[in-house]
């Protein structure tokens, strides 16, 4: 009787999709944080030398 409750368990253990979409989300999230952090610090660089530019170029 032990022997079936524990191979039922296990059944349903690996067979439970529950949790996957947490795990599937957290890795899209960090994708996206990726690309949006390189985005921005890309973005900043080339503002600055932009606004030094126009800076240089009123005075």
């Amino acid at each position: 009787m032990q022997r079936s409750t524990n191979i039922r368990w296990w059944d349903r253990f690996w067979s439970d999709e529950s949790g996957q979409d947490v795990a599937e989300y957290s890795v899209m999230l960090a994708v996206v944080l990726v690309i949006v952090v390189g985005t921005i610090r890309l973005i900043g660089s080339n503002a600055g030398n932009i606004f030094s530019q126009v800076g240089s170029a009123i005075q």
